[in-house]
Formats: C-alpha cells, sequence, structure tokens
C-alpha cells in the first residue's frame, strides 16, 4: 500500500486567490504559471519562528526561558516573497498567485 501523504510532499503546491490549489510534480519556472494565470505574480510563502528567549531581557524568569527553549513561546510570521519570472517553483515548496490588478 501506499502512502498519499508521502506524494503531497514531492509537489509544488500553488494556491490560487479562490482557494484552489493546483499541484505540479515537477519543478516548473514562475513565467509558466503566470502565462498561465494572467494578472497575477507568483509568490512562495516562508514561515519564521521568532523565539521569546533570542530578544529576552535578563528579568525573563527561568520558567519562560525553559518553556521557549522547548518551543512553547515562539511566534511565527508568514511572509510573502514575490518570484521573477525566471524563478523556479520547487517541489515541496508552497506557493500563491497575488493578483497586481485592481479589485
Amino acid at each position: 500500500m501506499g502512502n498519499c501523504q508521502a506524494s503531497e510532499s514531492a509537489a509544488a503546491v500553488i494556491q490560487h486567490p479562490d482557494g484552489r490549489l493546483e499541484t505540479a510534480y515537477w519543478p516548473l519556472s514562475a513565467s509558466q504559471v503566470m502565462a498561465s494565470n494572467p494578472g497575477h505574480y507568483v509568490a512562495v510563502i516562508t514561515t519564521v519562528t521568532h523565539s521569546s528567549s533570542s530578544s529576552s531581557s535578563s528579568s525573563t524568569s527561568s520558567s519562560d526561558r525553559r518553556s521557549s527553549s522547548r518551543g512553547g513561546s515562539g511566534n511565527s510570521v508568514r511572509y510573502l516573497k514575490l518570484l521573477r519570472p525566471e524563478d523556479t517553483l520547487l517541489v515541496g515548496h508552497f506557493y500563491r498567485l497575488v493578483s497586481f490588478e485592481g479589485q
């Protein structure tokens, strides 16, 4: 029996503005995606986790430091980075189509 979840990680996932997800099982260029979706840029979604211990002061209690070292107090922030047309969408990453036309 196969593992369905393993095949999803071997795909580039593109989220459309209407919420629809498109999967590509091979690397493709951002220009190919933009050509098939006029009026949109392709953006890669990255998540950065900032732990509170990296910006903590000397007044932080030892219990707070212990919980952050276990990953309990991290703040995660998502960023969108627009791709250039010559950039390649890589398998295993999540992308979003962003409209540049007025709504």
